[in-house]
Formats: structure tokens, C-alpha cells, sequence
């Protein structure tokens, strides 16, 4: 049997829970594992990371700078674009296929134990999202990592990953998404975001709406926690365009560190770089500046998959995994931004649980007249809203009859924007291809983009 196969079957298997979008709001199940496995969450230092959009982008940068400074790194975020090893790196590398399925294969016993302790008191048993944490923390120390970055699957309070005691807490900027389960006010979602800062660790916030940045201020106080937020202690001093990103100077919490390539577009991702350096200088301790030099090579080679990724060129075909309207609206900023497009079709496939017409109004608000043509489709996922709905959604928001398109097979509606932005006379036509994950994952690999 192939190791590829074995990954397949242990996802398979996986896939055979509750799915991610049905995760369990307790932690009872997750202490019980960790304890029978000899507490793997213990073994190593968190930098714990949650917030709404930029989680993952921070997530890479914190890594990157962690690897830079000669240290064994884990990394576990969600959800994966082509493979499910990616939600479980180790030095910046998906988790090799014998690795994952060999400690699998050594936890799955202990895994039973807990699943029979739930079902004998009437509970549903481990779902997908817990059952790859807890191997995501097994991985880590069976490695054993010197430091793991941990950015959280829903929310904070409750979510599997919240089994781990964090050093540093990471909250990335906080917007409305997962309304339903995290509640209808920024409010409402920092408390749940909040429940990751525990006393002893360190918090370290982007810029916050004011009512989560109050939520964020009291929890940390009531714990005794230091804190610091992007804006008040830290933050960007400077940015310029530059080829393939930009060149952004920091003020970090103990030192300054100037003309910085950030390889990635949008001042969103240079906030990340900020909030990224701020956690490194408090995970070191938060007294001396890091090493300029270190910085530099860290950032350098950052990547961030399926974030405003130019897939393809001639023509410029970008990926975008913004699945809520503050992401859309900070996606759009960038492409104005950093490219020199004429005219943009857009491709766009939302699932069922966003708020599929606070995106679309945010796309045709932001974008405004670069976007000339609109094709509506969706990705394999059971939670995909059909292709036809969202065109109806379209023209009662006003989008115009003759902008639309509707291609329920995603291959076909990337066709048709090629095909438009080609049009074009001036060759500056582009394709953008957003609104989900799910989407963005299988348009990656439809353009030849199975690695993230």
C-alpha cells in the first residue's frame, strides 16, 4: 500500500465524523485524549492564534520567523487547499505521509477509548476537526517541535485546539463571520475569540473594532496578562508597492524594523507582518528587538496559498480565499492596489453558511467598475450554494443581466473569464477567482497548483 493511499484512507476514515462545520463546543473530550496520550499538548510551547480573517497569512509569518531564528518548528491551520497533510507542517513542510499515518495509526486505540467514554454517556463521538487536533498535537510531539504555532478552527473558547496552553495569544483582525454559531456583533465574537488568553501566556491584538478591542483589554486584565495591540504599541510606519508584494517598515513592541519585502499584496497582509513580529518579540521575551537581518530572511520568503496568489499569467489569473465581506472588501483594496488591470472577471462560488449577499454587495461595492463581468458557479462541497441562486442574488442586487454569467462546473466558468479577460484589447485584462475555500482549493489545482 502507497503511503499516498494510506494518507487517502486515514482522511477517508476522518471524513467518516462529524464534519468540520458540525464542530462540538467542548473541550472535556480533548483533555480526556490528551491525558491517555501522555499530554502532547504540554510538550512544547504555543503561540495560539485565532481571530476572523489573516489567521493563516499570520500564521506562515510567525512560523517563518520562528524557523529563521534556528528553531524546529509545528505549524497547524485549517482548512487545507489540496491536501490534508498541510494543516499539519513541520519546519515550514506538510507533515511527510508516513509521519501522519504512522501516528495515526499509534493514537487511533486511544481515539476508541474516548469515542466509547462518549458514546456510553450519550455524546457524539470525536468529530473530524478533534480528531485531527489531537494528532496535529501528537505529530508535534512525537517530533518533537521546539515551538508550535496553533491558529484555531472556530472561535476560541471551546475549539479543539484550545486544549494547548498558548505563550503568546495571536487575535487577527475580528469581523462578522460564523454569525450563527459565534453570535451577531464583533462583541459577541471576541468573547468567544478571548477564551484562548489564559494567565501566563502574553497577548498580542491587530487593530479591533472598539467593542472587541474592550472584550480584548478586559479578559487580558482579569488574567493578568500583558498585552499590546497594532495602533497603540506596534504597528506599520510605512509601505510602498514593490515588485510581487511590498516593502513595509514596522514599529514592533521593542525595536523597528525598516524596508521589510513582504511578498504578499494589500495592507492587510502588511498588519499581519506587524502582528507577526509583535508575537516574536513577545514570545522572546518582548524586551530586545529581534534581529533585523533574521527578520528580513524570514519575510522574504513567506508564502501565503490561495491569498491573492497569482496562479497564472497572460492572463493574470488570481486566487482569493476572502469568504466574508471584511475579507472581500480588503481583497478588493489590494487588487486597486497592486495591479494594473483594465478590466477584471470575476469568478465567484460561495457556501451556504456565509452571508452569500453581504459578499456579493461588498464585491460589487468594492470592486465598482474594474469588474466588468461577473461568472457565477460553485465547488464540489455539499455546502456550495448553487450557481443559479447566486445569479438570481446578483440581479436582484443589481449587477445587471448582461454582466452575468452562470457556470455550475468551475472548469467552465474559468474558461469563460479567460476568455473575457482576453477580450480585452489592451492585454490588461484579469481573472479573479473568489468567495470560498473550497472554491479557491479547486481552482488551484485545476491551474496546476496541487502544492500549498
Amino acid at each position: 500500500m502507497t503511503d499516498e493511499f494510506s494518507v487517502e484512507s486515514v482522511y477517508a476514515e476522518l471524513l467518516g465524523r462529524a464534519p468540520e462545520n458540525k464542530m462540538e463546543p467542548r473541550l472535556a473530550p480533548l483533555h480526556r485524549a490528551m491525558d491517555i496520550l501522555g499530554e502532547p499538548n504540554k510538550a512544547f510551547p504555543i503561540i495560539h492564534v485565532t481571530g476572523t480573517n489573516g489567521k493563516t497569512s499570520t500564521a506562515r509569518m510567525i512560523e517563518a520567523g520562528l524557523r529563521a531564528h534556528g528553531l524546529s518548528t509545528g505549524r497547524y491551520t485549517s482548512p487545507h487547499l489540496s491536501k490534508v497533510t498541510e494543516r499539519i507542517s513541520i519546519d515550514g513542510a506538510p507533515v511527510p505521509d508516513e509521519t501522519f499515518v504512522r501516528i495515526w495509526d499509534e493514537i487511533r486505540p486511544y481515539l476508541a477509548i474516548v469515542d466509547s467514554e462518549l458514546e456510553a454517556e450519550g455524546q457524539p463521538r470525536l468529530t473530524y476537526f478533534e480528531c485531527l487536533t489531537i494528532l496535529g498535537f501528537a505529530v508535534f510531539a512525537d517530533q518533537p517541535v521546539n515551538v508550535a504555532v496553533i491558529e484555531v478552527g472556530l472561535g476560541g473558547i471551546t475549539d479543539a485546539t484550545n486544549v494547548g496552553d498558548g505563550q503568546v495569544f495571536v487575535v487577527t483582525p475580528i469581523s462578522l463571520d460564523h454569525t450563527d454559531l459565534l453570535g451577531d456583533t464583533t462583541e459577541e465574537i471576541a468573547r468567544e475569540k478571548a477564551g484562548i488568553i489564559k494567565p501566563g501566556g502574553f497577548l498580542v491584538s491587530a487593530a479591533q473594532p472598539r467593542d472587541a478591542a474592550q472584550v480584548l483589554l478586559e479578559k487580558a486584565k482579569e488574567t493578568n496578562v500583558p498585552f499590546r495591540f497594532e495602533g497603540v504599541e506596534f504597528g506599520v510606519e510605512a509601505r510602498t508597492v514593490a515588485v510581487g508584494g511590498q516593502m513595509v517598515t514596522i514599529q514592533g513592541i521593542a525595536g523597528r524594523y525598516e524596508d521589510l519585502l513582504v511578498p504578499l499584496h494589500g495592507a492587510h497582509q502588511a498588519e499581519n507582518a506587524a502582528v507577526a513580529i509583535a508575537a516574536l518579540e513577545a514570545f522572546f521575551g518582548a524586551e530586545k528587538a529581534l534581529d533585523a537581518g533574521l527578520v528580513q530572511e524570514a519575510f522574504a520568503s513567506v508564502t501565503s496559498p490561495g491569498r491573492l496568489e497569482v496562479v497564472r499569467t497572460a492572463p493574470t489569473i488570481i486566487v482569493d480565499a476572502a469568504h466574508n465581506p471584511e475579507g472581500i472588501r480588503v481583497s478588493a483594496e489590494a487588487i486597486h492596489e497592486a495591479f494594473s488591470f483594465t478590466k477584471l472577471v470575476v469568478v465567484v462560488g460561495i457556501l451556504r453558511e456565509k452571508d452569500a449577499e453581504e459578499i456579493l454587495r461588498q464585491l460589487k461595492e468594492s470592486l465598482g467598475d474594474l469588474a466588468t463581468e461577473y461568472c457565477f458557479t460553485q465547488s464540489n462541497s455539499p455546502r456550495a450554494v448553487p450557481a443559479e441562486d447566486l445569479a438570481e442574488l446578483a440581479v436582484e442586487l443589481g449587477f445587471g443581466e448582461d454582466n452575468i454569467h452562470v457556470a455550475e462546473k468551475l472548469d467552465d466558468a474559468l474558461e469563460w473569464a479567460v476568455e473575457r479577460a482576453e477580450a480585452n484589447d489592451d492585454l490588461a485584462g484579469g481573472v479573479l477567482v473568489t468567495g470560498s475555500i473550497t472554491l479557491v482549493a479547486e481552482a488551484r489545482i485545476l491551474l496546476g497548483k496541487a502544492d500549498a
